[in-house]
């Protein structure tokens, strides 16, 4: 069984709203579609308590990153942000005035009961979805570079506990420096 975390539900079902959240369903009925249509596929996360379920886009959700070219590139802007009260701010950014073209898959990101319960989030199911990425694709994006270090960081400054992979690093920043999210 797969249910939403407190933490993922406010990110991916804001009550604002928002163009950039899972559009046209609830969280209760994303949360049933999760356990009722198999994925297409079942990819392996950064670490084996994580598991990325491929879906085809059953929304109106739209594709969260987009290339950066130089016809786009004066809409990039950034801030410091937490993602929760608890967390410090780090550096983000993201593109203002774009809109993308509505996502192809919808990829939830999975962490075990075990991994949930030793980062304070005990669930009562299986698996719980801590994210999702919305993509073209049916394939993973590379995690933002500073949640890679947030989670080397460990539990306690809202990370997983998992060692920096310095090459799954590079690769992210390689990723990362030519792509960005939208608002």
């Amino acid at each position: 069984m797969i249910v939403l975390t407190e933490f993922a539900r406010p990110r991916l079902f804001p009550r604002d709203g928002r163009s950039t959240a899972i559009q046209d369903v609830s969280a209760e009925a994303f949360e049933q579609h999760l356990n009722v249509q198999p994925p297409l596929a079942v990819l392996n996360g950064y670490a084996p308590f994580c598991k990325l379920h491929v879906h085809r886009n059953w929304t109106s959700t739209k594709c969260s990153v987009i290339p950066i070219t130089e016809a786009n590139r004066h809409q990039l802007r950034s801030a410091y942000e937490a993602r929760t009260k608890e967390e410090l701010p780090v550096l983000v950014r993201w593109f203002e005035g774009l809109q993308p073209p509505v996502a192809n898959y919808l990829i939830p990101i999975l962490y075990s009961r075990e991994q949930l319960a030793k980062e304070g989030s005990p669930i009562e199911a299986d698996w719980g979805v801590v994210g999702c990425l919305y993509t073209m694709t049916p394939e993973e994006i590379p995690m933002v570079p500073i949640t890679m270090l947030r989670n080397a960081l460990g539990v306690e400054e809202g990370g997983s506990g998992v060692a920096l992979s310095r090459e799954a690093y590079r690769r992210s920043v390689a990723f990362w420096e030519t792509h960005a999210n939208w608002r």
